[in-house]
């Protein structure tokens, strides 16, 4: 019987299954006994995942599908909580706890402004989403938001706030600051190069990259600079093309999923967030853990709250192209004193992370 259980689709690149692999990590050398259960046994953070953790592969096809696998194991193992993340994933658990009749105690993770995601969304069951949560939500033991933003727009879909606990990301550990340090061989970074503007995401219509590549090149008129993204997804056909027709080829790189984006903030002159929504932006206080100047959009929500209404960073309302392109400009010219801002995420760490979790989950 494990402790805790913690249950995700796979370990695909995104800052929510980042922060799950960071807490089983965490809790796993503080002595409990944890489950990683996957519906399929995929991703880039396998490899990060500590081998003292207990990966269970469900085998699934499809995470509706792996409801009845999941209740197996919950019958089976009988864990004494079950942490789920992303809405899918919380549904198909909180189901699969009903059918399985086991006392486990489970908590949903809440990461993303879910309003600001099904408003933005083309698929149907994302548009649905604020309906499903509100039917199924209620059957947790407890709900975590991963910043008062998130919390917020719950509580306006109609959950009880008594409900829900905010508990910021787990992104700050031991590990990121070797993580920073590790070599980069990428010539763009090379001594005498021109400054790089960094952005970090999946390449999706949330995360407004085209907003990003217009306000590049509006800054590349004044200055000799390059931006680089890193990530992969569904919109790098349309960024390829939209780099292309900007004639800005030579000085944009997409260099796809990196699985030590770290090193790359380090080393870059400013890290820029774009974002339509967000629930707590990892990467936005990464950068500022690395030292590195930030920018970001006021996006609902997360971006505010890290940076104290702008007190860390430049705010830029969301899709200004010329707001990112005048921020990026004058934080170039004029960057802060890294250390203010290296302080501030003191907040985001893995220790704070675990002790807040630690009473909501009911365990340790």
């Amino acid at each position: 019987m494990s402790s805790l259980a913690i249950f995700l689709t796979s370990l695909d690149g995104g800052g929510a299954e980042r922060a799950m692999v960071n807490l089983a990590c965490g809790f796993v050398k503080q002595g409990l006994d944890v489950d990683l259960v996957l519906m399929k046994l995929e991703g880039p953070y396998l490899s990060l995942v500590s081998p003292e953790v207990r990966v269970v592969n469900l085998e699934g096809k499809r995470l509706l599908l792996s409801i009845a696998a999941l209740v197996r194991y919950l019958q089976r193992e009988r864990p004494r909580t079950l942490l789920s993340s992303l809405e899918d994933t919380n549904i198909v658990a909180l189901w699969a706890n009903r059918l399985a009749g086991v006392s486990t105690r489970i908590v949903v993770n809440v990461q993303n402004t879910l309003s600001q995601q099904s408003q933005n969304a083309t698929e149907i069951k994302r548009r649905l989403t604020p309906q499903l949560v509100r039917w199924f939500y209620p059957w947790a033991d407890a709900i975590v938001s991963v910043s008062q933003g998130v919390a917020e727009d719950l509580v306006r879909l109609g959950l009880p706030s008594e409900c829900i606990k905010v508990i910021p990301n787990p992104v700050i550990t031991p590990e990121f600051f070797q993580k920073i340090q590790e070599p980069l061989a990428h010539s763009w970074f090379s001594p005498g190069q021109p400054p790089v503007i960094l952005g970090v995401g999946r390449l999706e219509k949330q995360k407004d990259f085209p907003t990003l590549i217009r306000a590049f090149a509006q800054v590349k008129q004044q200055l000799s600079v390059r931006l680089m993204i890193l990530g992969e997804g569904k919109e790098r056909p349309y960024l390829e093309a939209l780099v292309q027709e900007l004639g800005l080829t030579e000085d944009v790189a997409l260099p796809g999923f990196v699985a030590n984006p770290h090193t790359y903030m380090a080393r870059s002159a400013i890290f820029v967030l774009s974002s339509l929504f967000e629930g707590l932006p990892t990467v936005l206080i990464e950068a500022m853990a690395a030292g590195t100047p930030v920018v970001s959009t006021n996006c609902k929500s997360g971006p505010a709250e890290i940076l104290k209404n702008g007190q860390y960073g430049k705010l830029v309302a969301v899709g200004d192209v010329n707001g990112i392109a005048e921020a990026i400009t004058s934080t170039l010219k004029e960057p802060p004193d890294p250390a203010i801002s290296r302080k501030r995420v003191n907040e985001f760490s893995l220790e704070r992370s675990l002790e807040q979790y630690s009473q909501v989950l009911q365990v340790g």
